[in-house]
């Protein structure tokens, strides 16, 4: 039986993307920190929950477009110079937020953001090019990992920054975006000094020759379906744990205060669980298995936040829920991610880590609005509805055999040989 390696060892092997994940963490973080302040907008700016979803949406309306680009201009010019620029871009866009007093700053530093999002498809096409598809998945959930930690420490952060507002109740983000773009500068001292480039020219011309087949990304079968099983997962998670800051105020009744704290519990929650159960489960199971299981326990907890929200909507039972959907995604997300980046040649790993986070930014667009939309409008029930059917169809496709692409490449040259 092939020997599944633990994420310790998988760490110390590869000791340079240490660097690259404390640039995420911070980039997930300044994001983070502005989820609790959301349902107190509506009061804020006198406007309604389906409006702020909007403005939640808009960051990925344009990261939807630009996350490709970027991921080509890195498969062209190399990814630290690339990702660079992002940082840059992220780091302005919280300093317009920090002094936004009205809707359409709001909007204009939530646009400015996505258009530079490349932090991203630019670490997943890092880890691809560092990273062998033996431990690639592995890594992968480290994703899983880094949202985990900004998801523990950035609620707390949010309502305590909360509570401070240095330049009065009309601009509630300017604390929380002067410490977000603070911590965006120093990522940007970290990718310019620690960070090596992972895709130099000598290596795009080397493989340029060597890949034997070429395939264009939309002929490439394996390709399409991936990444449609990819967007199935990615937009029941979107959907879910994007909307749950305004299902939690809808449904429960809690304040910023409150959701941050329970956020903070459920933090903590995912933390215990991701630490001491993700690492045997990989273990006895294998990514393989490990997926399948991860996807259904997403579908379960997608359905049972539907009917515990509409019957029994108690402030415990959703922490529960959390924590499975939590462990659920670590089992998945970053080997379907892994998978994705298998199917296609090494000079393409841009370009397709681009796409998985178009299909991210596309859910994260329909997300907040349909969301909101049904909580306003219709009940829980049918949100676990959607959540769940789109989350089941991923499930289903897990089951069909893919065959990477560099094993595809080998046997081509071996019959031309």
């Amino acid at each position: 039986m092939k020997k599944v390696q633990s994420p310790s060892s998988a760490k110390q092997k590869y000791p340079e993307l240490t660097n690259l994940w404390i640039g995420l963490f911070v980039d997930i973080l300044g994001f983070y920190i502005i989820i609790p302040y959301l349902p107190s907008l509506v009061k804020t700016f006198n406007t309604t929950p389906f409006v702020i979803g909007a403005l939640v949406a808009t960051n990925a309306v344009f990261s939807l477009f630009s996350a490709p680009i970027w991921g080509k201009l890195s498969d062209k010019y190399g990814r630290k110079p690339m990702l660079i620029i992002a940082e840059s871009g992220t780091c302005t866009a919280f300093l317009i937020l920090a002094f936004s007093n009205s809707l359409p700053l709001l909007f204009i530093a939530r646009s400015v953001d996505g258009i530079f999002g490349g932090n991203f498809p630019l670490t997943k096409a890092i880890i691809s090019d560092r990273v062998p598809p033996r431990d690639r998945g592995l890594q992968m959930t480290n994703f899983g990992v880094v949202f985990t930690f900004a998801g523990l420490v950035a609620p707390a952060l949010g309502g305590f920054l909360s509570l401070t507002l240095i330049l009065g109740p009309t601009y509630p983000f300017a604390l929380s975006g002067l410490v977000a773009a603070s911590l965006s500068f120093i990522t940007i001292l970290i990718t310019y000094f620690f960070i090596t480039e992972s895709w130099p020219k000598s290596s795009r011309e080397k493989v340029q020759k060597e890949t034997k087949i070429k395939i264009s990304l939309w002929k490439n079968k394996d390709a399409l379906y991936l990444l449609t099983q990819y967007a199935l997962h990615t937009f029941s998670f979107m959907l879910y744990i994007i909307t749950l800051v305004f299902f939690i105020n809808l449904i429960l009744g809690l304040d910023t205060v409150g959701i941050s704290i329970l956020l903070t519990i459920s933090g903590i929650s995912r933390a215990i669980v991701r630490f001491t159960l993700f690492k045997p489960t990989l273990r006895k199971l294998g990514e393989k298995k490990m997926t399948i299981l991860g996807l259904a326990v997403l579908v379960v907890a997608f359905f049972l936040t539907g009917i515990f929200g509409n019957f029994y909507p108690e402030t415990w039972v959703f922490i529960i829920l959390i924590v499975f959907v939590s462990y659920g995604v670590s089992c998945s997300r970053g080997i379907l991610i892994s998978k994705t980046t298998q199917s296609v040649s090494p000079r393409e790993m841009g370009k397709i880590n681009g796409y998985t986070t178009t299909l991210d930014s596309l859910a994260q667009v329909i997300g907040p609005l349909l969301g909101t939309f049904i909580l306003q409008y219709y009940d829980p029930m049918l949100f676990g509805i959607v959540t769940g059917v789109a989350a089941f169809v991923a499930f289903i496709m897990t089951f069909k055999k893919i065959v990477p692409f560099m094993q595809k490449d080998q046997l081509k040259a071996n019959i031309i040989d």
